[in-house]
């Protein structure tokens, strides 16, 4: 049974543990690419520490027993008729087609609609060649500034702190063209922020005006939508005129202001320090993370390239202030292969959401609640697949905005190392989607409000802020709360059945698949609320499901399907196990 059943929330410390593991010790995971087999699928998370089991702990591969063969059958009949269903329900032919059509735009594949309808997804496909442009622009002109910095110094620098300059100038003129007069405002609260972190050093009253500085904003932003200038003084109307390509500057602030606190809480720390090391380029990521610079490099200048640094200004993935000026000041080795192996994972990603797009219309028809008269399966495949989409729209542009990073010389951390039908575990679920923010939670709130010793008042903290910084809503809020609600349960089951203990039960193996089915059920129903149909919808779906009989048996049937998809899971990270892969998640 894989450790992923065991509950631990990654801290700094690494006594953190809440359920028992067996002994452990730190290894350096090597590259994926040595992988072998279908563990060389899983996406590599390279300079992080990962754990060891005991030699001959690992049990025998089970692919070839005739208990797995039958769980390969039941795969593969049921995997194609999941994504029949929501195909049929996308021809001309079913009898609400009408009731969805108008949501439907000319598509490039097979002759087909497109259901480009998702508002935010909409955003990003639209502008994918003018993003991939502007990417282009910015690596040319950042090789021919390097060229000509690197040609006006007397040495060739071991760093790339001269870039510094050059960040600034294009994000100034990026957000020109992004935020135009907006701007202004941007740069004023960045501002604030720093001389709020510098003017207070290593006070503890830093940290709490920050945090309070930094929430006021996110509260007016959103209330008053990016407030206009002639909202200020009627002076300033003209100011208003020019909004540039994206007015709604605000809706992207919510990822900055996750950079302002790091750079104010960073350099907090680093008052507070007593000494501080030197790294090379082979520090982890968990290094680079950790360890102070000296006081003289938490500069303005540095901040501002930190805080709106081009490739993942939009969308992030992100980044601690001291992991972006290390690796400014040692450099990381990212080869070209490696960039050109993520594009194609990137390609190959956008393929399978165009695909879907042109296949199972389902987002048009959740948002025209275009549902009426379909079968219990049928309801539950228009929302597992509105939750596929969900997963593929936020991957998509976290990995193009990764990508450019990568090809810049910036390495970012993954944002989504698991499928999201890949997860049996709420806590690993949370470690691998929008892994980035998760890592920013566990240093700027986790661990100050004292992890492991206070889970569950900083669980519930936590669910609460991430849900109010997703959206000001009732509906994120409640969502929140079921996840803090849904983790209880398998934190439960870790200290009753730890796996330390009862591992090597038989049985023990089965009763973990049985929870983790109730898992499944209990995220997708949270996520349903929270980024789908809101708490009215999944009523209605989960009243229609289990009111009636036909409804009972395939509930039934359901779980019994998703117990299979579980031990081929279980089975998954045993192979990633044995090839040195160690996710925890």
């Amino acid at each position: 049974m894989p450790d992923d059943v065991v509950i631990d929330m990654s801290t700094d410390s690494p006594s953190s543990k809440v359920a028992v593991h067996r002994s452990i010790e730190p290894v350096e995971m090597g590259p994926l690419d040595a992988a072998r087999g279908i563990a060389s699928l899983t996406v590599g998370i390279p300079s992080s520490k990962k754990y060891r089991q005991p030699d001959g702990s690992s049990p025998p591969p089970r692919w070839k027993t005739p208990e797995f063969i039958f769980y390969y059958i039941v795969f593969v009949v049921v995997v194609p008729f999941m994504a029949w269903v929501p195909i049929r329900l996308s021809s001309p032919t079913n009898a609400n087609y009408p009731l969805f059509r108008h949501q439907l735009k000319p598509g490039w594949l097979f002759g087909r609609d497109v259901d480009n309808s998702d508002r935010q997804y909409r955003a990003f496909r639209d502008n994918i060649p003018a993003l991939s442009l502007l990417a282009l622009i910015y690596l040319t002109l950042q090789w021919i500034y390097t060229r000509s910095a690197i040609g006006s110094m007397s040495a060739i620098p071991k760093d790339n702190v001269h870039l510094v300059p050059y960040l600034i100038f294009f994000a100034t003129l990026y957000l020109v063209g992004l935020h135009g007069t907006s701007t202004i405002k941007i740069l004023t609260i960045l501002t604030i922020n720093y001389y709020i972190g510098k003017g207070l050093q290593g006070s503890r009253i830093g940290p709490l005006l920050t945090w309070i500085f930094n929430a006021f904003i996110l509260f007016v932003n959103e209330r008053n939508e990016g407030y206009h200038f002639s909202s200020l003084h009627p002076s300033l109307a003209a100011l208003d005129v020019f909004e540039g390509l994206y007015p709604r500057w605000h809706i992207s602030f919510n990822i900055t202001m996750l950079r302002l606190v790091s750079f104010n809480m960073d350099y907090y720390w680093a008052c507070n320090s007593l000494s501080t090391e030197d790294r090379d380029m082979r520090a982890t990521q968990k290094e680079r993370i950790n360890t102070p610079h000296p006081l003289e490099f938490y500069t303005y200048a540095n901040y501002l390239a930190y805080a709106l640094f081009p490739p993942l200004y939009i969308a992030g993935p992100i980044l601690t202030y001291n992991d972006f000026l290390w690796q400014l000041r040692r450099p990381q080795e990212i080869s070209l292969s490696s960039v050109m192996k993520y594009f194609i994972r990137f390609l190959i990603c956008l393929i399978t959401m165009e695909f879907i797009l042109h296949t199972m219309y389902v987002v048009a028809i959740k948002d025209t609640r275009a549902w009426v008269g379909d079968t219990s399966l049928e309801l539950s495949m228009i929302g597992f697949w509105n939750l596929i989409i969900v997963w593929l729209k936020l991957l998509l542009p976290w990995r193009f905005f990764r990508l450019w990073s990568l090809a810049s010389g910036i390495d970012p951390p993954e944002n989504m190392v698991r499928c999201m039908a890949n997860n049996y575990s709420t806590t690993g679920f949370w470690r691998s989607w929008h892994r980035s923010y998760n890592l920013w939670i566990v240093r700027y709130i986790y661990i100050p409000l004292g992890g492991t010793k206070n889970v569950a008042v900083a669980t519930l903290l936590i669910f609460t802020f991430v849900a109010l910084w997703h959206d000001l809503s009732f509906r994120l809020l409640a969502w929140g709360w079921l996840v803090c609600l849904f983790i209880v349960p398998e934190l439960l089951a870790a200290y009753l059945l730890p796996q330390s203990k009862y591992g090597r039960y038989w049985w023990y193996r089965h009763v973990c698949a049985i929870g983790a089915v109730f898992n499944i059920l209990m995220m997708m129903t949270a996520n349903l609320v929270g980024f789908v149909i809101g708490i009215e919808g999944v009523l209605y779906l989960s009243g229609q499901i289990t009111g009636s009989l036909e409804g009972f048996r395939f509930i039934v049937t359901g779980c019994c399907c998703l117990f299979a998809g579980v031990q081929l899971m279980f089975e998954y990270r045993e192979e990633e196990k044995r090839m040195g892969i160690f996710l925890r998640c």
